[in-house]
């Protein structure tokens, strides 16, 4: 994997400086155009549609059908992107979208296009771009340096809420002056320039020591480190509870402007704009938040700001009030869904990176797409003003989840130890497939020190679990209170290999800890034995079939803490 190029500048804080690196600036620079090219490409699909059908149903499956595929793929995409080359998986899911868009172009220009062709073909595009959101957003720390992470993450922001601000704008031009087929080819051509960057990026990715995993393997892998991970699973959780509050007012726009402002269409772009004009001017603002206060206090900040604005837009009949609460809306919203998303992938190593952002990709929009939902049934109930209401009361209290769900600090990414550790000596016959393996590790441990160690040891099952093990167990003898045996399984023999060299520094140093409460009278002793049914042994092996036993040194901290 290519390391990102080392800071040169001690004024690499502001948001900004990912800008300074050319590999970021090009792509960053493609990655607008390709997102207004998907926004214009949508006000096409949306006016295709109406010209064919009266169906209000069948106009709004066009969103659908772009965005479903997130939801759907959202999982597998980010276990692909961690599989492969990021800048190959790039360029094969921006060619999906591309060929979507192009058959959207030939089939209107020639009159072929029917509502469900054209529903066919945005689920295509949908499909390319949900497949293209992981690779894209992991590889972000292979173009900037760590310490200006998250202002890199925060510019991908600001660049689909500039595209979602004049996106739509552009979009209703195009297709007023040359029809939707203009639109559909603005959105192929504008996948282009993203295509070529991504094919002349010298992006140099060392080859992997092991098998990668297969498909479904590495689905179960991202499941098991997410569910493992307290850091990660807190953000995720807090993002699906924004998600489903903070998308009120989103959802209930076009009723706001109805119902509320008595505008017309006009009055809803400009809506939309100041919506996407506050997300800009937030993640213009996110480095100075994020010196100044906690993640915490920044995201509860944000809600109350956003409590604040939602009350405002409820109790408003001016458009200019209106207006200027959703800019402040904005903000806010977008400074917290980058604060989850910094933390997302500040808190995940780069072997897992990609399936750690598609579950938060998949954990934003299950929340609004459930909120929606919810506050759209409340509407029809209450009406918007009094659904906005309680919108903005259940923001405020959002913030008491950080008495339970405190947002972990984030600092450098959590990255995997350099060192890799050697393969344990074997002496069987053994395939990548040869398991289920049970490793079991006996530390002697003075029994004054008995709780301690134990508490060590529940940190050590989440490290061993969301690196690949199962069946986790710590055990004390009852005739030798002294001796415990740490216990766990890995499916296969590959999936040991795998599992014993994804720990980070923290993690090793998590081991040592534990090996340090051993106090001999000989090293810390390992045992890694195959299990295998009755009618896969073999008659005649070439070697005893034994399990092997490994006497590891206490001072050898890699070999030791790998088991």
């Amino acid at each position: 994997m290519t390391e990102p190029p080392k800071h040169s500048s001690p004024a690499g804080d502001g948001i900004a400086a990912p800008l300074r690196y050319p590999v970021f600036r090009r792509i960053w620079s493609a990655g607008l155009l390709s997102n207004l090219g998907l926004l214009i490409g949508g006000v096409g699909a949306s006016w295709a549609m109406t010209q064919m059908t009266s169906s209000a149903d069948k106009v709004a499956l066009v969103q659908t059908a772009i965005l479903l595929p997130v939801m759907l793929i959202a999982l597998a995409a980010g276990a692909i992107a961690d599989m492969h080359d990021r800048r190959v998986v790039g360029m094969v899911a921006l060619a999906i979208s591309l060929s979507g868009a192009t058959g959207l172009t030939l089939l209107t220009w020639f009159n072929l296009i029917t509502p469900n062709s054209l529903l066919a073909l945005c689920f295509v595009i949908g499909t390319g771009m949900a497949l293209f959101g992981p690779a894209w957003q992991s590889s972000v720390s292979e173009q900037v340096p760590g310490e200006t992470l998250a202002s890199a993450v925060a510019l991908n922001g600001i660049s689909f809420n500039i595209a979602r601000s004049f996106g739509p704008a552009i979009g209703g031009i195009v297709v007023a002056a040359a029809g939707s087929v203009a639109a559909f080819a603005t959105n192929a051509l504008f996948y282009l320039p993203l295509l070529v960057v991504l094919f002349f990026w010298d992006r140099v990715s060392e080859p992997p020591r092991l098998p990668r995993e297969r498909l479904n393997r590495a689905m179960v892998s991202g499941v098991r480190y997410i569910t493992n991970s307290p850091a990660i699973r807190i953000v995720l959780m807090r993002t699906v509870v924004m998600g489903m509050i903070g998308g009120s007012v989103s959802a209930l726009m076009p009723l706001v402007t109805r119902d509320l402002l008595h505008g017309t269409a006009q009055i809803y772009g400009i809506m939309l704009g100041a919506f996407g004009v506050g997300a800009v001017i937030g993640a213009l603002n996110l480095t100075r938040i994020r010196n100044r206060m906690s993640g915490e206090a920044a995201v509860r900040a944000c809600a109350v700001l956003m409590a604040c604005a939602a009350a405002t837009v409820a109790l408003s009949n001016s458009p200019l009030l209106t207006a200027a609460a959703l800019v402040v809306y904005g903000a806010a919203w977008m400074l917290a869904v980058t604060l989850f998303n910094v933390g997302v992938q500040l808190s995940a190593p780069r072997w897992v990176a990609g399936r750690s952002v598609a579950a938060f990709q998949a954990s934003i929009s299950g929340g609004i797409a459930i909120g929606s939902w919810g506050w759209g049934r409340l509407t029809d109930s209450f009406g918007v003003e009094m659904a906005l209401l309680i919108a903005a009361g259940m923001m405020a209290l959002s913030m008491l989840l950080g008495l339970w769900l405190r947002l972990p600090r984030v600092g450098a990414r959590n990255e995997v130890a350099s060192e890799l550790l050697s393969d344990p000596e074997v002496r069987m016959q053994l395939t990548g497939r040869s398991g289920p393996l049970v490793v079991e590790i006996e530390y002697r441990v003075a029994q004054d020190n008995a709780r301690a160690f134990h508490s060590v040891m529940q940190e050590v099952q989440l490290s061993r679990q969301r690196n690949g093990a199962y069946g986790w167990s710590i055990a004390r003898d009852v005739a030798d209170p002294e001796l415990w045996t740490e216990r766990y399984h890995c499916p296969t023999w590959i999936d040991f290999l795998h599992q014993r060299n994804r720990a980070t520094m923290p993690e090793r140093a998590l081991y040592l800890r534990a090996i340090n409460f051993h106090i001999g009278p000989g090293p810390v002793r390992v045992r890694r034995m195959l299990e295998r049914p009755f009618g896969s042994v073999r008659w005649k092996d070439e070697t005893p079939d034994r399990a092997v036993n490994e006497l590891l040194p206490i001072v050898t901290t890699a070999a030791g803490s790998g088991a």
